[in-house]
């Protein structure tokens, strides 16, 4: 399903071009625009029409910030081009403590960034299509899915897909203005088809509340720098000059995302969109379905030609749906970092057959899928869950650029051009540093009773346990080490135990390798469950003239695996110094159905005897036929 595997030695073949990497990196601050704006105007829709003005100030602040910010992470492309997440940024600068700080916080907000994108996808597509409406969740967990096995085929491949909704979505939102500025300059007045609805407020806002009302619709609107910190971490992927071109790319989606912002801001105002959590606040009956912000401001602007309505849904859709890549690009990366440096399960760090970190990818789908369902697909709760952990990470990692320059200046001999363009570097990410770090107070008092308190317990969670996984390695490492005098070990013997139910053909090849050992001591073992098996088994041991002795243990409880561990205890007891090792015969099958039927002792007992101190434990396979037919035939398939 993922496509044939991938020599190690190709991995440099899955470097991308600006064109590829801009759709992979960037689709998430790309299509967050989308829903930016339809944000800002929900929060400020609580206080009526009246004030609905506040959102040209929300949204020039946006501008402003994701200008810094993009502004910031420039610098960080060209300070790490070995990749420069908050994480490497603040392990490097700031400590280890800081440096999990923001992991945490970037991994919660990977897994926001995949059930928002897709849920808010999901409602671009019911905004066009309303009879789908109902089937959110169903349709959200199958996006999820399929991004997934995508993702799993390579990065590379994936971009190719992702380029067509990625530069579709730009090319009609600028084709959206287009007409727009048209349609207006002919003296036509475009108007949304929620303008004549009115727009009650849920109660009075003046003062303290009035200001807290504008900070919130403010920080609501923050989903629009989502993603930003993607290509500052991703600058390994790109070809050659590395840092170049993915400082390039950068300004590029900053351009892109902050004129498509502003457009469909401007336009949302002018058309005067109205939208409300509540449908009743404009007169509908509750839970009346409503057309998204932007597909009201589209479908306003494009008058009667209807495809191109259609084609901006699509293409909406399609890249916030796949915006979900921007995580499953990033989550994977910093998960194979952090398990390099021991803090989360070492699995992680590993490629699969495509040269992707497979399993960073499949634990991402999972668990986005579990917030959809747990929150039924309703992008109003899930949204309030989003961007903490992005304002987490962009404060720290823009501290870290400031202690990262200072470090820089303080080298001594530095020409005086080079040392300009430091502090410059360094100004810029002050200012970045700064506001990030004033907006992240901002949102985490309008959102923390709004449903953001969930990532505010999420994040300290999963910063102790990355804690707790780095002690626990750490603990297995000591264990392990080895004292520089140390040699290997050289036991008094080695005395071998063979476990034996019946005398078989597996029995036999099992008693032939514990002799091929050379045991300083060998002999059999059984125990008796039923009398009668017991004896019917000594005659056919003496009949085979076998010379091994056969021990036999009384279980009158008809329990195989405490007498059998008691008696292996006792024989390292009464060897001590010497290697005991258990030898266990165990036919192999070839079907699943099989495993139920066969070997459940034996799998009890290794299982028991693994924790055995000074024990080894060895299985012998014997292959029965169903065993053999079934490697027969996949070497078939090889061969062919």
């Amino acid at each position: 399903m993922v496509g044939r595997p991938l020599d190690s030695a190709r991995l440099g073949e899955t470097l991308l071009p600006k064109r590829l990497a801009l759709p992979i990196f960037c689709s998430d601050p790309l299509s967050s625009v989308a829903y930016a704006t339809e944000e800002i105007l929900l929060v400020v829709g609580l206080g009526g029409v009246v004030l609905l003005h506040l959102a040209w100030y929300a949204a020039a602040a946006i501008v402003v910030v994701l200008a810094v910010v993009v502004a910031s992470y420039r610098q960080t492309c060209y300070a790490y081009p070995g990749g420069g997440g908050a994480y490497i940024v603040s392990a490097q600068n700031l400590g280890r403590d800081a440096a999990l700080t923001a992991a945490s916080a970037l991994l919660v907000d990977y897994v926001l960034t995949v059930a928002v994108s897709v849920v808010s996808g999901v409602a671009a597509i019911t905004s066009a299509i309303p009879e789908l409406g109902g089937h959110d969740v169903a349709l959200s967990v199958g996006f999820v899915s399929l991004l997934a096995l995508m993702n799993l085929r390579g990065v590379r491949e994936s971009g190719r897909i992702f380029a067509v909704p990625t530069y579709g979505f730009i090319f009609f939102v600028y084709l959206m203005f287009a007409f727009a500025a048209v349609r207006m300059a002919t003296g036509a007045t475009p108007r949304a088809e929620s303008a004549d609805l009115p727009l009650h407020a849920a109660s009075a806002f003046s003062g303290p509340a009035l200001v807290l009302l504008g900070m919130r619709a403010f920080a609501s609107g923050c989903t629009a720098l989502t993603g930003v910190e993607a290509i500052s971490n991703g600058v390994p992927a790109f070809r050659r000059p590395k840092s170049r071109n993915a400082a390039t790319t950068l300004l590029v989606v900053g351009f892109f995302s902050i004129t498509m912002f502003a457009g469909i801001t401007f336009l949302a105002m002018v058309y005067q969109v109205h939208v409300a959590v509540d449908t009743t606040a404009l007169g509908l009956p509750p839970h009346t379905p409503t057309a998204t912000a932007l597909a009201q401001i589209g479908r306003a602007s494009f008058g009667d030609a209807h495809t191109f309505f259609y084609l901006l849904q699509a293409f909406t859709a399609g890249v916030l749906i796949l915006a979900a890549n921007t995580a499953f690009n990033g989550f994977p990366m910093l998960a194979s970092i952090l398990a390099a440096d021991s803090y989360l399960p070492r699995q992680l760090h590993n490629r699969g057959d495509r040269l992707v970190f497979s399993n960073g990818v499949t634990l991402l789908a999972l668990a986005a899928i579990g917030l959809i369902v747990l929150f039924k697909a309703e992008l109003t709760h899930l949204i309030q869950l989003y961007i903490i952990g992005v304002f987490v990470s962009f404060t720290l990692s823009q501290t870290g650029m400031v202690r990262h320059w200072r470090g820089m200046l303080a080298e001594p001999g530095l020409p005086r051009p080079v040392r300009l363009r430091h502090r410059r570097s360094q100004a810029i990410n002050a200012v970045g540093a700064l506001l990030t770090g004033v907006v992240l107070v901002i949102v985490l008092i309008t959102k923390f009773t709004h449903g953001a308190w969930i990532v505010a317990i999420a994040m300290p969670l999963l910063f102790l346990a990355m804690r707790g996984v780095h002690e626990h390695y750490r603990r297995v490492a000591e264990e392990l080490a080895v004292a520089p005098d140390a040699r290997p070990w050289e036991p008094a013997g080695n005395h071998v135990v063979v476990l034996v139910s019946a005398l078989h053909a597996p029995t036999l090849k099992a008693l032939g390798y514990a002799r091929a050992l050379r045991p300083t001591s060998l002999h059999a073992l059984t125990v008796a469950v039923d009398p009668r098996d017991v004896q019917g088994l000594r005659e056919q041991w003496d009949a085979h003239d076998i010379d091994v002795p056969l021990q036999v243990l009384s279980s009158p409880y008809r329990d195989f695996t405490r007498p059998v561990i008691d008696y292996i205890v006792d024989v390292g007891a009464r060897n001590p110094g010497g290697a005991l090792t258990v030898v266990i015969p165990e036919y192999i099958v070839g079907h699943w159905w099989e495993h139920l039927l066969h070997n459940q002792s034996a799998l009890r007992l290794k299982a028991r005897l693994l924790f055995t101190p000074g024990v080894t434990v060895v299985n012998v396979p014997y292959r029965l036929s169903s065993s053999k037919a079934l490697r027969s035939h996949r070497d078939e398939r090889v061969t062919g």
